[in-house]
């Protein structure tokens, strides 16, 4: 009897531990990765990458111990102008065809102020991996959508030097400067979904249920 009680109270106390972490997706239809560079000294050029999937490991009680994990498809760039687009995938750029996907994976995540954070994570790109700092602003208060999910919503913003990456393609201006600034700035605005918690496995030994008799 002692060690059943015993049993009981450590499940009670682990319990709250374990109900405070969820999982949260990625919905990419109501999700953007957003890059801006300045082209020629004179302008700001932006762009998207329009798929996008990652999940985020959320500590309810703790949010600097949660985890993020996110992969973008590197053929998806979207700078509205084809030709553009085509020179970004090649191997001056991203080199899709080598490598088709860019991810990031936090580290640590630091609080910075209310309702912001410091994530630190590994980004790789075109076959390196360094260093990125973002501040994440979020995640906001859990809603329903009107389809049933319970979603929230985080904003990412950070900047990195493209030649970092080996992205080193650029062409000198007769007027000094080059056509393509080797800083780019980063913007996430990401929609998260919680996913359903799985179904516990039957215990060792025990039937199935019967199936429903179909109704008359």
């Amino acid at each position: 009897m002692r060690a059943s009680k015993l049993l009981t109270a450590s499940f009670l106390l682990l319990s709250p531990a374990l109900a405070r972490a969820s999982t949260w997706d990625i919905d990419p239809a109501h999700s953007t990765v957003e890059f801006s560079v300045r082209h020629m000294m004179v302008t700001t050029v932006k762009g998207q990458f329009q798929k996008v999937k990652g999940t985020v490991e959320l500590d309810e009680k703790d949010a600097t111990k949660s985890t993020v994990e996110v992969s973008i498809e590197t053929a998806s760039i979207d700078t509205r102008e084809a030709k553009r687009d085509a020179h970004l995938k090649s191997a001056d750029f991203f080199d899709a065809v080598k490598f088709p996907a860019l991810t990031f994976k936090s580290t640590k995540i630091e609080k910075a102020a209310r309702s912001k954070f410091k994530v630190t994570g590994d980004l790789t790109m075109h076959g390196v991996t360094k260093t990125v700092v973002l501040t994440v602003e979020g995640p906001s208060a859990a809603i329903k959508d009107p389809y049933g999910r319970t979603v929230r919503g985080v904003m990412a913003t950070g900047k990195l030097d493209r030649k970092d990456w080996g992205m080193s393609w650029n062409k000198a201006l007769d007027a000094g400067g080059m056509v393509v600034s080797d800083e780019v700035k980063l913007e996430i605005n990401a929609e998260l979904a919680e996913r359903a918690a799985a179904a516990p496995e039957p215990a060792a030994g025990a039937k199935p249920a019967a199936p429903a008799k179909a109704a008359k």
